[in-house]
């Protein structure tokens, strides 16, 4: 067993329980899920429901997915059922040895690893496997410099903020995997569609571990929309910019602000667990984290949850 926990926002039933209210009562920011969703189509095509997904849909799915993110044309596209699924293959692609995750960063990579067999360290520059979580998560800092190794992981789950910080351009790289989320920036985590992107061999071993029809056809029609509607893409990052620059505004005097990601920011504050209380209290739900009693996390919020925020300030 794993001995990284698998510690992560939400959770709100438990805060309902702890602190009164019904889930319509309360604004939950533990997350950095993108609160204005992409509006998915109203319908669907009879066969994405009654059929398995054929190569049709894959292929629109992936053309989408190259031209969006302008990915290498020699780097391998793969769609999975959520990152998740893929972080939970990937450290079986390689031999085991030591792989270098410095934290705090996203836990799972690290209990996967783990789990797998792997021995886990935050600083190993001989290491045979590197996860970079780009921007990182919780600090929202970007990387400057990733150096390769046998192995590379880069998560890009918050990166469709700002494009020009993507690392795509190393997916044609030899044992190089780039992971994208569709439930960060678009807002549909409950839709469960991520890629992978990279070394065609890796992804060749990916595929076969997940087996035939990972993504449903709903699931692959949403994300060709999505993925074609550049104009969202363009307005959902001022929108962002603008939303994150109020929740710093809404929390100066509370806490600093580390990063850059307009999904979330994290604060340094004098007491996180008893400022999480205080929001709570107000039924805003944010994340605090077992490593840290200064850092909490807000997601960026609406108008909505921007009104909340103040009044439990």
């Amino acid at each position: 067993m794993a001995r990284n926990a698998r510690d992560h926002g939400g959770g709100l039933d438990a805060a309902i329980a702890t602190f009164g209210g019904n889930r319509s009562d309360w604004v939950d920011l533990s997350t950095g899920i993108n609160p204005r969703a992409f509006a998915v189509p109203r319908s669907f095509s009879d066969h994405a429901w009654t059929c398995l997904p054929d190569d049709r849909a894959d292929h629109e799915l992936i053309t989408a997915a190259r031209t969006f993110w302008n990915i290498p044309n020699d780097a391998a596209v793969l769609a999975v059922p959520g990152c998740s699924a893929a972080i939970a293959q990937i450290p079986h692609l390689h031999a085991k040895g030591t792989v270098e995750i410095a934290g705090p960063t996203y836990n799972e990579h690290a209990a996967s690893f783990e789990y797998a067999g792997w021995s886990v360290k935050q600083n190993a520059p001989q290491a045979s496997a590197r996860v970079i979580v780009h921007p990182n998560n919780p600090t929202g800092t970007f990387h400057t410099d990733i150096p390769a190794t046998n192995l590379t992981i880069i998560d890009e789950s918050f990166c469709d903020i700002d494009l020009s910080q993507s690392m795509i351009c190393r997916a044609n790289q030899p044992d190089h995997l780039i992971l994208k989320s569709f439930g960060k920036f678009w807002g549909l985590a409950g839709l469960r569609l991520g890629f992978a992107v990279g070394d065609p061999r890796l992804l060749a071993d990916l595929k076969a571990r997940l087996g035939p029809w990972p993504v449903s056809g709903p699931a692959m029609e949403i994300g060709i929309a999505a993925l074609q509607d550049t104009n969202w893409a363009d307005e959902t990052r001022g929108w962002l910019n603008q939303q994150i620059s109020a929740l710093d505004h809404a929390m100066k005097g509370s806490g600093s602000p580390l990063g850059q990601t307009s999904l979330f920011r994290t604060y340094e504050v004098a007491d996180a667990k008893a400022l999480q209380t205080r929001l709570a209290q107000g039924h805003v739900w944010s994340r605090v984290f077992p490593y840290s009693k200064t850092w909490i996390r807000l997601g960026v919020p609406d108008d909505r949850g921007l009104a909340y925020l103040k009044a439990a300030l």
